[in-house]
């Protein structure tokens, strides 16, 4: 017969205790480490070194082409989804999708005649690379014009009849040789009178135009000019007239 009374439990001592729960835990951490996790998702990466360009001094008559050159540093195809140009002068050609290590360009040409002065034109760029979907190239300078119209080839005349109602446009050459306006015609010769003067010989001509007569009312033309000017055979000047009676006050 067994004498429970001289039985004795028997306890692992504390040191092996805590070493049994160490190697528990390394066990873990090491099945924890050797997990394979999954590669991260290849994407493409844009590199552009360039986003603006200046023209500096241009003539009005030349078209403005530039090529931005876009790198593909990604480990995926950079595909250009979208190249928006903020004016419909500026054409776009473009390498749609760039390998990765791979190099390609965004060409945008200024059509002749679409800047003067100082300009400034911006087209939007999508892209599918995560970190830069989106970007804006510029392209600025400063455009000389042929034949420079002051301050407007819009001419407006408007006041109460009788007045003295007139407005001038200045036209001023740019070009090396001597220029001379050789005529001028408009579509509205019942509306309005028209005077033309050298201001300065073969260089600069000064349009001063007026309501003709006792004309009131509301009314619009053009005024067609020809020059000797190969570049610039023809000018145009658009006209829009209110002429009211006094009693109107304008109203």
């Amino acid at each position: 017969m067994i004498d429970t009374n001289n039985l004795k439990t028997t306890r692992q001592p504390r040191s092996c205790r805590d070493l049994g729960a160490l190697l528990l835990l390394w066990t873990v951490v090491n099945a924890w480490v050797f997990l394979p996790f999954p590669a991260a998702a290849a994407a493409p990466q844009a590199a552009v070194p360039e986003i603006a360009f200046d023209f500096g001094n241009t003539t009005e008559d030349r078209p403005l082409t530039h090529t931005f050159v876009i790198k593909n540093t990604g480990a995926a195809p950079l595909v250009i989804e979208e190249v928006d140009p903020d004016c419909a002068c500026t054409v776009p050609r473009y390498d749609q999708n760039i390998p990765p290590g791979g190099e390609g360009g965004i060409t945008l040409t200024i059509k002749p005649f679409s800047v003067i002065h100082r300009f400034k034109k911006e087209t939007k760029v999508r892209l599918n690379d995560p970190d830069q979907p989106r970007l804006v190239l510029t392209m600025m300078g400063v455009a000389t014009p042929f034949i420079e119209i002051q301050p407007s080839h819009i001419v407006r005349l408007r006041g109460a009849l009788g007045d003295n109602i007139r407005s001038q446009v200045r036209f001023t050459s740019h070009l090396p040789a001597p220029f001379q306006i050789t005529g001028y015609r408009t579509n509205i010769p019942d509306k309005i009178e028209v005077t033309l003067k050298p201001e300065v010989p073969d260089k600069v001509y000064v349009l001063e135009v007026r309501p003709k007569g006792q004309v009131s009312g509301p009314f619009a033309g053009v005024i067609d000019l020809f020059t000797n000017s190969k570049e610039r055979p023809r000018l145009i000047v658009r006209v829009f007239g209110e002429i009211y009676l006094p009693s109107a006050g304008g109203q």
